[in-house]
């Protein structure tokens, strides 16, 4: 080592030396780094994106954590690896992970892939942005702000405010906190010490980031009241009225109810006019998880399942699931738009958010966010957009009901398999009952066996 450093200082006569570091000298070998990324593209384009609709291909090489983990060679040593073995490496990558754009891929409420929500990853992934100020991610920032409004638009609101962030549950998080600090802004500053016992009302079939929200913001589980629904999953508004005024009577503080528009299980789109009355009455935020059922709104056949979506507060969206934008896409709209959303998160910070930059700052979004690093994450989603227009994405929605309307009707039609209940939106839920089950009288037995079936 001690001779190549030499050779590079006598090579490069005005060689900067500190610390026995050569600091104007390559960190690495940008050709073969250059040539890599070529090979490790061919591999990707060969073994993912050509094989992605191959029904003859597995959908997933299963081995056991242990065999798997002798396959991969896990550990990490002093010495870095050859390029030779770093790409079969990727090979093995590729090989024993679940390919979720495989057309028998059949897991929770995200499959396939979209060509323009990918090359739109492979650009911001070389790119390696931050969404927070105007003067790092000037374009992201603009496609950011187009996306919100269009999802907006579709909302049915005149206006808003939004951001992309990680996921629907941390939408569900930012709304919950939100609605908290609407309700008592100075907890900001003060905290939870002053605060009276705030409760939160949600369906039984919720999505469980409402819990872990709740829990995560000091809030409590035991503060979260679980709102009894129907025969078809949806809350029943007369039972969450009555639980309001329940926790009235109790001397807490009622500030928040969250509806679900697509439920994880049954696909449930709760009654939203009912619930924004119970809501405006109360004067309760009312925030819609939409995260599964959002993409409804898109068709003009389907968007019926979120009426009186535009009376909501604030709503999560998740175009990363029905409308294949590639994990993760996540937004989450307000219907504020005097700054709430920066208000309630904003910290100042003086060496990132200047007010006395060279151009509008109101285009610095980061501060309105809970995280400083933040992907481009809508731009996946405004390149995939561009590439199908709105009638496209719509085709997606109704053909996606459309199968599962078929696959109801080949249920019904085959012995053994059992239907739930006739499905609202894309989720189709049933039983299948083998042979030595199909004689079994109904009870407490049969069900036992019939879920270890499943």
């Amino acid at each position: 080592v001690g001779i190549c450093k030499q050779d590079m200082l006598q090579k490069k006569k005005n060689a900067v030396l500190v610390d026995g570091v050569i600091l104007n000298g390559p960190i690495m070998d940008s050709k073969a780094g250059e040539k890599f990324v070529e090979e490790a593209c061919k591999i990707i384009m060969e073994e993912v994106i050509r094989k992605a609709d191959d029904v003859t291909e597995k959908v997933c090489e299963w081995q056991a954590p242990e065999t798997l983990k002798q396959i991969l060679d896990l550990e990490m040593r002093d010495t870095g690896e050859s390029h030779q073995k770093l790409l079969q490496l990727c090979r093995d990558v590729i090989q024993y992970s679940v390919k979720t754009s495989h057309p028998r891929f059949f897991n929770q409420l995200y499959a396939g892939i979209d060509y323009y929500s990918l090359v739109a990853r492979f650009i911001t992934e070389a790119l390696n942005p931050s969404v927070y100020t105007y003067e790092v991610s000037p374009v992201f920032l603009l496609v950011e702000e187009a996306v919100i409004k269009k999802m907006i638009e579709f909302i049915g609101w005149k206006e808003g405010d939004g951001i992309f962030n990680p996921g629907g549950s941390v939408s569900n998080m930012y709304a919950m906190n939100l609605a908290r600090y609407k309700f008592c802004p100075e907890i900001k500053e003060k905290g939870l010490s002053g605060l009276p016992r705030l409760v939160l009302f949600t369906s039984e079939e919720c999505h469980y980031s409402m819990k872990k929200a709740a829990s995560f913001l000091g809030i409590g589980t035991e503060n979260v009241y679980f709102i009894k629904t129907d025969e078809r999953g949806k809350m029943i508004p007369e039972e969450l009225e009555k639980q309001v005024q329940r926790a009235r009577k109790e001397g807490s503080a009622p500030f928040l109810v969250c509806a679900t528009a697509g439920t994880t299980v049954l696909g449930a789109f709760d009654p939203l006019d009912s619930i924004a009355d119970i809501c405006e009455k109360h004067g309760l935020w009312l925030h819609v998880d939409a995260s599964w059922g959002g993409s409804a709104l898109v068709s003009r056949k389907h968007c019926r399942l979120l009426h009186g979506i535009h009376r909501a507060d604030s709503v999560a969206w998740n175009p990363h699931k029905m409308l294949l934008a590639g994990i993760q896409c996540c937004a989450l709209l307000v219907k504020d738009n005097s700054g709430l959303l920066k208000k309630c998160y904003s910290a100042k910070a003086a060496y990132l958010f200047q007010q006395d930059k060279f151009y509008d700052v109101s285009y610095d979004t980061g501060d309105k966010s809970i995280q400083c690093s933040r992907r481009p994450d809508a731009f996946k989603f405004w390149l995939m957009w561009k590439a199908l227009g709105t009638t496209g994405l719509e085709e997606r929605v109704n053909r996606a009901l459309a199968l599962a309307r078929y696959l109801v009707e080949e249920i019904k039609k085959r012995e053994g398999f059992q239907l739930l209940l006739e499905p609202e939106y894309a989720n189709v839920c049933f039983w299948y009952i083998p042979p030595s089950l199909r004689i079994m009288e109904d009870g407490p037995e049969f069900w036992q066996k019939l879920h270890q079936v499943s």
